[in-house]
């Protein structure tokens, strides 16, 4: 049962969420905001800033309210594999195109789960990458290259 006081990790994570919006606040400040409808370069830099001061905000008041649990070890294999994903895809998406990049990139994350299995990663990969062209490609026509360069012999 949890008990009332001061969760200390609650009120650092809050503060660096807090600091790291005005951190981009100010970084946008100077500039030009726009409206709503017609956006300026500042405006989605502030608005996200914003956001992030009150979610940060929330989680430093909570804080004061509810003691939570110890923090467990840290999940090494996930880091390890989500990480890496990410880049993997903006440093192959041009030379690879975009099915064999997303593919890739799906693969490398799903084996951040220790019970994933091969056989279900694939599954999964496939199923990402077909719905992804058919949203992306089909659905909203963006103009990418489905293959890229590295893949012509």
């Amino acid at each position: 049962m949890k008990s009332l006081s001061f969760d200390a990790t609650e009120a650092i994570c809050g503060a660096f969420f807090i600091a790291l919006g005005v951190f981009f606040a100010w970084q946008s400040y100077g500039l030009e905001l726009g409206t709503a409808f017609r956006m300026g370069p500042g405006y989605f830099p502030l608005l996200l800033s914003i956001v992030l001061i009150v979610l940060g905000a929330f989680i430093f008041v909570r804080a004061g309210k509810v003691s939570g649990e110890p923090l467990g070890p840290i999940a090494w294999r996930g880091i390890f594999f989500i990480l890496p994903a990410p880049i993997f895809f903006g440093m192959t998406v041009r030379g690879l195109g975009f099915v064999p990049a997303l593919f890739f990139t799906s693969l490398i994350a799903s084996f951040a789960s220790q019970r994933m299995k091969p056989w279900m990663a694939l599954a999964l990969s496939v199923g990402i990458t077909v719905f992804s062209v058919a949203v992306f490609d089909y659905g909203l026509g963006l103009p990418f290259q489905r293959f890229g360069p590295w893949l012509n012999f």
